[in-house]
């Protein structure tokens, strides 16, 4: 990763500066790869539920409550992280991260009980929340000025992790039960090693990073647009994850219970749905970089209702062809959003990375304490014909300021 045309290639975003002509394709696919190791390992907690559920006789409360705690650990400290990071970058907390999330794995697979089972969910979300805005800067500064790109080239690692982990779950734990989700602890150290590579590349460009003048896309606007810019920007991620936490959470509980299907049958569908997130990330930044990011909001977050509205009420097949479609189109809003974010706020990149990465792991697991309060209640498939409104929100898209991409 250590090569001259690297440190030439990352020189003006750094921090938001001018943009170069290529991005440092090593690190980026290292950045990649370890976002989709470490959410490999987070995606494990979901994708578990059915054999902890039948374990521990848990309740969709209960088991809204272990998303929850998962969610909040990584959604509270993100920003705080950020921030901090932006101030006093710290490269190799990285793999320290990786190491909290492997201890939080180690002693999930031993859980004797729910309240220990919390216990390691929340590890799991404090080393989130310590990878999450340092890595996130890292695919910044090596993306040549291709924002969108560098951050879909992150974003899809970790989709694509999302979407591995409950395939080998269906395959590994579901057959042998709790104890081979130790059998990931060799994920983590796999992605200890890379983490530690990226952080040597990262350690040595921090002279640079400091000596680059910043560069906003939107100089001039006006400080009360960009703080309405942001809130809008979140109410947008809230409405995605509420309504992807109805999916991640409870898809396999609404499959086994509206279909008939088996446990590892229903991993399988959300394994593709999780697929199609995960090509909707690769789209949407590139797409982002060239059309600008608006556009892309508009179709992503209001495009998909039509489909959100149909899939309460669709047989078997076609469930599984509109999750396919609901993935791809609206995974392709988050690229975007988080780079019309950090082009408002160049110099606060570890914040912004942290507050939106953590505002998403929130709304996830507040979505998911709530929903399944509600599916207790009303019943499972009722959650997805309340949730299929979510979209609606995209009309506030239309309240965010019109203004040219960075990196064109």
């Amino acid at each position: 990763m250590d090569d001259r045309a690297s440190g030439n290639a990352i020189a003006g975003s750094a921090s938001g500066g001018l943009p170069q002509v290529r991005p440092v394709m090593a690190v980026l696919g290292a950045a990649g790869l370890s976002h989709g190791m470490n959410d490999l390992l987070q995606s494990l907690i979901p994708a578990v539920y059915p054999v902890l559920a039948q374990k521990f006789a848990l309740d969709f409360g209960q088991v809204g409550l272990i998303t929850l705690t998962f969610q909040l650990t990584a959604s509270l400290l993100q920003p705080f992280v950020g921030s901090y990071t932006d101030r006093n970058p710290q490269p190799y907390s990285l793999p320290l991260g990786m190491c909290v999330t492997l201890a939080g794995l180690v002693l999930l697979s031993v859980a004797p009980n729910f309240s220990v089972i919390l216990v390691a969910a929340a590890m799991v979300g404090v080393g989130s929340s310590i990878f999450h805005p340092e890595a996130s800067r890292v695919a910044r500064l090596a993306s040549g000025g291709r924002y969108g790109f560098a951050q879909s080239v992150f974003q899809v690692g970790g989709n694509g992790g999302t979407a591995l982990g409950p395939l080998l779950a269906a395959f590994i734990v579901v057959p042998d039960g709790q104890r081979s989700i130790a059998w990931f602890a060799l994920v983590a150290i796999a992605a200890i090693l890379v983490l530690t590579g990226m952080s040597r590349w990262y350690a040595a460009r921090l002279g640079e990073v400091r000596k680059k003048p910043v560069k906003s896309s939107v100089e001039g606007l006006p400080r009360r647009k960009v703080v309405v810019a942001v809130l809008v920007l979140m109410l947008l991620v809230f409405s995605k994850y509420f309504y992807l936490s109805s999916l991640t959470s409870y898809y396999t509980f609404y499959l086994i219970e509206r279909f008939g299907l088996s446990k590892q049958d229903a991993l399988v569908h959300l394994f593709i749905f999780l697929g199609a997130v995960a090509v909707g990330t690769a789209l949407g930044g590139p797409v982002g970089d060239r059309i600008g990011r608006k556009p892309v909001i508009w179709g992503s977050i209001l495009g998909v209702l039509p489909f959100t509205l149909l899939l309460p009420y669709a047989d078997l097949m076609w469930t599984t062809v509109l999750s396919v479609v609901i993935g791809v189109i609206l995974a392709s809003a988050f690229s975007a959003i988080l780079v019309f974010a950090q082009e408002m706020m160049p110099t606060k990149v570890g914040m912004i990375s942290g507050l939106f990465f953590g505002f998403a792991f929130g709304m996830a697991g507040l979505g998911a304490a709530v929903l399944g309060l509600v599916a207790d209640h009303a019943g499972i498939v009722y959650v997805y014909r309340l949730c299929s409104f979510l979209p609606v929100l995209g009309l506030l898209t239309w309240f965010l300021p019109n203004v040219a991409a960075a990196s064109r």
